[in-house]
């Protein structure tokens, strides 16, 4: 199933480093405040089957939401990250994963069409090139799968919008900037001829949004 990984690009080291310093307090800071979301971003792959790569699994939180005859393989930039990751997965017994490797969501090392879905959590707004991640999600993902993301995307206007500016120096020092609007996302699923289901709330009170899309069958 692997294929020859490529060689990550230049700005990987400064976002190894940057997951190498949260990675011991990553699951205080996201485990309760991510878990509904995380569970319903879960919930939304396994419609399309089975078979799921978690990209951007980081120290595991969502590998427990998965039932016990998913199989489910998670990849990472970061090492310390999935020395965690792990770590859980041996403590908890998580018989459903079955490899999580240090891999560039850009630069994916598996063959086409290798996935019923990929789902990405909190991660799209992090990539240097969120269009490159998602050509490689397309890439990997089987014909008919889905594509789910799990994230912070900005409001375009109303009072969430007006929040969001006040928040937004804190919310882009943890990845969540409100730059970022989900319509850059259907314009890339536009782009590629891949279908956009939709973008629906979470937990907490909307913050967080799942987005689904369907690779042509």
């Amino acid at each position: 199933m692997l294929s020859e990984p490529r060689e990550a690009g230049p700005t990987t080291a400064l976002m190894r480093k940057a997951y190498a310093r949260w990675a011991p307090v990553y699951d205080v800071v996201y485990d309760k405040l991510t878990e509904p979301a995380a569970r319903d971003a879960v919930e939304a792959a396994l419609v399309s089957g089975r078979r799921i790569l978690e990209a951007g699994v980081g120290t595991g939180l969502s590998l427990g939401y998965y039932p016990k005859d998913a199989e489910v393989y998670g990849v990472d930039l970061s090492e310390d990250m999935l020395r965690r990751a792990n770590r859980k997965v041996a403590r908890r017994g998580l018989t459903h994963v079955k490899g999580l490797q240090v891999m560039d969501v850009c630069r994916l090392g598996y063959a086409d069409a290798s996935f019923d879905a990929v789902v990405a959590q909190f991660l799209i707004t992090l990539v240097p090139d969120p269009e490159g991640a998602l050509d490689e999600f397309l890439r990997v993902v089987r014909p008919g799968g889905m594509i789910v993301l799990a994230n912070h995307f900005g409001q375009d206007a109303g009072t969430v919008a007006r929040v969001e500016e006040i928040v937004a120096p804190l919310c882009e020092k943890i990845g969540w900037s409100s730059a970022f609007k989900a319509a850059r996302i259907e314009a890339w699923a536009k782009s590629r001829g891949v279908t956009f289901i939709g973008v629906r709330p979470t937990f907490p009170g909307g913050f967080f949004k799942i987005l689904r899309m369907q690779k042509p069958g």
